[in-house]
């Protein structure tokens, strides 16, 4: 069995989502989380999670959104995870590509989250984009002022020395569709060595379908081919690739079992 531990089903009309789902299915994916981006949206997360068989959701806000109106205190974001099937927070982090808010927000936003995972005792998912430097050193500061907490980079597509930094720590790392693009050698080379204990794989699904589905909509079910990469890299067959990511998944989001 796969899991495609960070997809966005709220984004499909609603009357595809059983399609997507029966797709996944097809394709060996036993489990999906759907991923938080705006508090307003928990709501529907949770209905989404709660209503589908084999779906947990995450809650938060992501650093697009964060210069949207007035944070939530990290106990407002705790207190909104208080669900059975909310096994995560975020997604958050910092995005430095589009700066769609204000770096200050973008900082604060993911301290706030951080410290939300800490009081909730849920992982953290980070989006981390053109930001490695202050990603770390936000990991760092809130991790020495507050003690350890679970956290995983998400889509990774950043340089070796935050990967090989946030295992350090503790963190986990999951692979999207941009493991298979053809100019991503050397995000495939980070793969390869990263410790097989930390390794997640995902979608981002609508986004990055990956090879050979590239500039069409993606879906959860193509993890697959993330997975069948991942493998070739790291030099597993495929079942021991998804027994191993499905492994770590279980473990970090301790809730999900």
């Amino acid at each position: 069995m796969l899991v495609d531990s960070h997809c966005h089903l709220d984004y499909y009309v609603e009357g595809e989502i059983e399609q997507v789902m029966d797709r996944a299915r097809q394709a060996g994916v036993g489990r999906m989380v759907t991923i938080g981006v705006r508090m307003s949206q928990a709501a529907r997360v949770k209905e989404i999670a709660s209503r589908v068989p084999d779906v947990w959701g995450t809650v938060g806000i992501h650093p697009h959104n964060a210069g949207e109106g007035p944070l939530p205190t990290p106990e407002e974001i705790a207190a909104e995870a208080d669900h059975p099937r909310i096994i995560g927070i975020g997604e958050s982090g910092l995005d430095y590509f589009y700066d769609k808010a204000p770096r200050d927000a973008q900082a604060e936003n993911f301290a706030r989250h951080i410290r939300a995972a800490r009081l909730s005792g849920l992982p953290l998912v980070v989006h981390a984009r053109d930001a490695d430097d202050d990603i770390l050193a936000i990991l760092r500061r809130e991790r020495e002022a507050g003690g350890a907490f679970d956290f995983l980079l998400h889509c990774f597509s950043s340089g070796r020395d935050l990967a090989e930094k946030a295992v350090e720590m503790g963190g986990y790392v999951s692979f999207s569709g941009i493991l298979t693009f053809p100019k991503s050698q050397e995000i495939r080379d980070i793969a390869r060595d990263l410790p097989p204990e930390r390794l997640l794989v995902e979608t981002d699904a609508p986004y990055l379908a990956p090879v050979p589905f590239r500039g069409k909509r993606c879906e959860p079910g193509m993890v697959a081919h993330t997975a069948k990469v991942l493998a070739e890299v790291r030099g597993l067959e495929m079942a021991a690739l998804a027994d191993l990511t499905t492994g770590n998944f279980m473990r970090l989001f301790r809730k999900a079992s």
